[in-house]
């Protein structure tokens, strides 16, 4: 068995690239990554006690672990004196040998969060922009802030309808080499962009241009992967996480799938991480369970399906979701609706600019949808001067600019 910085440079980083990582590491310190929990936070201890009430603002998957990953979770916590390395690898080998991969095209990090950022980083700057879907998932605009890139914000397509990516539209904006990020199911509207969309951007991208594709929620829909252009050698990078089906955002796995001349790139900047040995314990154990995804895209799949047969019964519209979150119309402030749920100890999603009537919800257990009905009907039943007040929602950016 290799050691795991032989496995790095095997992945094609070299090993003077493999040294520059404390220095990347160094000075990425100061580059600020605001990812999901950040923002979930900020609004929970904006507007109440976070450890009280219903949350289901984050995304997050409210079955958490499974049984067998709690316990080997458990059973691992006895060697927790051990860096246990060889278990990441064991880890890629299991991942790579399911989707037909080489392990030298598969990369672990502590979720997805830091590989979607050092993407952006290694591939943009000045001269190479980032082309993102608006509404979309905030994380890519924050890192080109850092890399000095322009960010071109593409309007979903059809928004009353399938709210895709309007991939056409995305490519044509890219009048230089740089990223084009594609959430596919999107964040935070979730839903799906089309295998043929994804096909025609694959081939039609400009030459130079780096495609990434975060699949996050890709599990929930059950729809085509794009890992298979990455064995094709095509400029595509994806992105998988344990945070959402799997119920691991707080233990933190993910992984970045690429070329190794790209993978080489992003490791450059942060790519050797030795990863807590209770995340990958829960993580091979997972991918091992043949039966856990089904299971839990049909349980959330039926709870989503039953809040939008009530929301499509009381009159109210929403995003044709696939995944565990949709975009739900208010036809008022989105952040009013927010403060007066969060009286009611109900913690929904944040607002997007592109759409301020619409606020995002997380699919959470039967229960806490139940819940959440209540409260909202009592909100909406609210009179308009009931909504006179600006209430003041936070920026978790603590300093930097709010986005347009």
């Amino acid at each position: 068995m290799p050691t795991s910085i032989d496995s790095v440079m095997q992945s094609g980083i070299s090993r003077r690239g493999f040294f520059r990582f404390a220095a990347g590491a160094s000075a990425l310190a100061t580059m600020p990554i605001f990812t999901e929990p950040q923002m979930a936070l900020a609004q929970r201890v904006k507007l109440g006690d976070p450890n009280k009430g219903i949350h289901i603002d984050a995304n997050e998957n409210p079955l958490g672990p499974s049984e067998a990953a709690r316990k080997a979770v458990a059973d691992i916590i006895p060697r927790g004196g051990r860096y246990l390395l060889n278990m990441q690898e064991e880890l890629v080998a299991a991942f790579a040998e399911q989707e037909g991969l080489k392990p030298e095209q598969v990369m672990v990090f502590p979720g997805s969060s830091e590989p979607l950022q050092y993407t952006v980083l290694a591939f943009s700057d000045a001269s190479h922009p980032v082309v993102v879907a608006d509404p979309g998932y905030e994380a890519p605009i924050w890192a080109a802030e850092t890399s000095k890139a322009s960010v071109i914000k593409v309007p979903l397509a059809d928004p009353r309808g399938a709210a895709a990516h309007d991939i056409k539209a995305m490519l044509a904006a890219a009048t230089s080499p740089g990223v084009i990020y594609i959430c596919n199911p999107n964040n935070p509207t979730g839903t799906v962009t089309s295998r043929s969309d994804i096909e025609y951007a694959v081939a039609n991208a400009p030459k130079g241009t780096i495609l990434l594709i975060d699949e996050a929620y890709i599990h929930l829909a059950g729809i085509p992967s794009a890992i298979d252009f990455v064995k094709e050698g095509k400029d595509v990078i994806v992105l998988r996480t344990f945070s959402k089906l799997y119920g691991m955002a707080g233990l933190r796995l993910g992984l970045v799938i690429a070329r190794p001349d790209l993978l080489s790139k992003i490791g450059a900047l942060g790519g050797f991480v030795a990863l807590p040995i209770t995340a990958v314990a829960a993580g091979q154990v997972s991918l091992a369970d043949a039966d856990l995804v089904p299971a839990r895209r049909r349980i959330i799949g039926d709870i989503r399906n039953e809040t939008f047969d009530w929301l499509k019964a009381n009159g109210y519209s929403f995003t044709p979701a696939q995944s565990n979150c949709f975009m739900l119309e208010t036809n008022r402030p989105g952040k009013h609706v927010i403060a007066a749920m969060a009286a009611k100890e109900i913690y929904i999603g944040r607002i997007w600019p592109a759409w301020p009537t619409h606020v995002r919800i997380t699919v959470g257990t039967h229960e806490e949808m139940l819940a959440f009905r209540s409260a909202f009907k009592e909100v909406m039943a609210q009179p308009a001067t009931a909504w006179s007040s600006e209430p003041v929602l936070p920026n978790p950016r603590r300093g930097y600019r709010t986005l347009g």
